[in-house]
């Protein structure tokens, strides 16, 4: 049977396992080993028992870096018993991908499955991913798709339909200061029997600093263990200040976690809880998010839920944008802060957002109806002589400044309705005007 040159390579350049990182080490080589993933793998799970019995399916793992996708794939094939082969949709074309098949099929013939895992497989176009679809039919392959992005958006159908979607979730603290206790104590592959010191405090901060992700707990205790080496192999906190000090959080510019942040500031604000927007503000500006677009969301914020139960809302935030604009960051940001504060504190209203697509919709269903005559401009002889303008009462010249009994709607809808205002803020006072005036109206149509 032919290897791929890749799998060739892999076989020929296999490093020391002394020379392999502590996260590749302490990978878990069963499933009592794998830390975090209760709801998933917990004993007695349906997932855990079909994996444990070896009857595994084509499946799709979606979660955040670091939580276990890879290593699941890999202890799917060991419980099986079948071959692993892994790609990478970053490094992989549609060649090799064909490739890895044509070998897949020809263990499957010999009587061998193979457990084929596909990192970041959202990356692969429509057409690498149909290549999987007749394989995973015929059961040729045990396909494993990881992801980071949903795969409702990122996947084709035809490849959802196939596999079963697992979620899986970022590892919890107490799960990674496990791994990371379980590595320094871990004489074959961990740190054990190097006469390293860390206080439990330490490991918090360590596994804090993880966000989530088992490998990069693992990676930083590696790290923080090389510095204690030439510090009598005691992990101090000044030693721990270097290693975390460049520590950044989990957020993706244009993927899921981005636009569940975004809308769990815009929720926030419309629940009137200053407190938890501003949480939310910082989530994304400390994740880099581009503050001219939290600027732009915040303005939508000002006229979507805030609108004329707060005029002011929209002023501050064109002022808030453009004080963004002239300091500039990081000073800016405290507009941007100061601006979520108000529009989550004062009153809120959607009335004239609800007006606004009312009105719109009814424009569409209505057509291209006709200006009523008094209501058009008369700029020529010859127009006002068409009666153009005629019977228009100006409403300046008016008892009350209002000229009642006039429409301003087309002759055949009659008046409408898409302005109410709510009991809250400015619009209080608004809808007691209003409601006088179509009171007054309505009064003075009837004959």
């Amino acid at each position: 049977m032919r290897k791929s040159k890749a799998a060739a390579a892999q076989a020929l350049f296999q490093p020391p396992a002394g020379l392999k990182p502590l996260a590749e080490r302490m990978r878990p080589r069963d499933l009592d080993e794998m830390v975090g993933q209760r709801r998933l793998l917990g004993k007695g799970s349906a997932l855990r028992r079909a994996i444990e019995s070896g009857h595994v399916h084509s499946m799709i793992l979606w979660g955040p870096p670091g939580c276990g996708k890879t290593t699941l794939a890999l202890l799917l094939a060991r419980y099986a018993k079948a071959e692993f082969r892994a790609i990478s949709a970053v490094l992989s074309g549609l060649a090799d991908v064909r490739q890895v098949l044509a070998e897949a099929e020809e263990r499957f013939v010999a009587g061998q499955r193979t457990v084929l895992f596909v990192d970041e497989v959202h990356r692969f176009n429509k057409a690498q991913q149909d290549a999987f679809l007749p394989h995973i039919e015929l059961g040729r392959i045990l396909f494993v798709g990881a992801t980071t992005e949903n795969p409702s958006f990122e996947l084709n159908s035809a490849l959802l339909s196939r596999c079963r979607v697992h979620v899986m979730e970022a590892v919890s603290v107490d799960d990674i200061i496990d791994a990371l206790q379980r590595a320094l104590a871990d004489k074959e592959r961990g740190l054990g029997g190097r006469g390293l010191q860390a206080a439990d405090e330490q490991l918090r901060l360590i596994a804090q600093a993880a966000d989530g992700d088992v490998r990069r707990g693992l990676t930083l205790l590696e790290i923080a263990a090389e510095l204690a080496e030439g510090e009598g192999g005691a992990i101090t906190d000044a030693t721990l200040a270097q290693v975390l000090a460049d520590r950044t959080r989990r957020f993706d510019k244009g993927g899921e976690q981005f636009y569940d942040q975004i809308s769990a500031l815009h929720k926030s604000v419309r629940s009137s809880n200053p407190d938890a927007a501003l949480y939310w503000l910082c989530r994304m500006l400390d994740g880099g998010c581009d503050p001219h677009y939290l600027a732009r969301r915040l303005t939508r914020m000002a006229v979507e839920d805030i609108g004329l139960a707060d005029p002011r809302a929209l002023q501050m935030a064109t002022q808030a944008w453009d004080a963004y604009d002239r300091l500039g960051s990081p000073e800016g940001e405290l507009a941007l802060a100061q601006l979520t504060i108000y529009l989550a504190s004062t009153a809120k209203s959607n009335a004239a957002y609800v007006a606004y697509h009312t009105a719109r919709a009814e424009v569409r269903e209505t057509g291209t109806l006709e200006v009523p005559m008094h209501l058009r401009n008369a700029p020529t002889r010859l127009m006002r002589q068409l009666g153009y303008g005629q019977g228009y009462q100006y409403d300046h010249e008016v008892e009350g400044g209002v000229a009642l009994d006039q429409s301003c709607f087309p002759e055949v809808m009659g008046e409408r309705i898409y302005y109410r205002p709510v009991s809250r803020g400015l619009e209080i006072r608004l809808k007691e005007k209003l409601d006088r005036l179509r009171a007054a109206r309505n009064s003075a149509k009837k004959p």
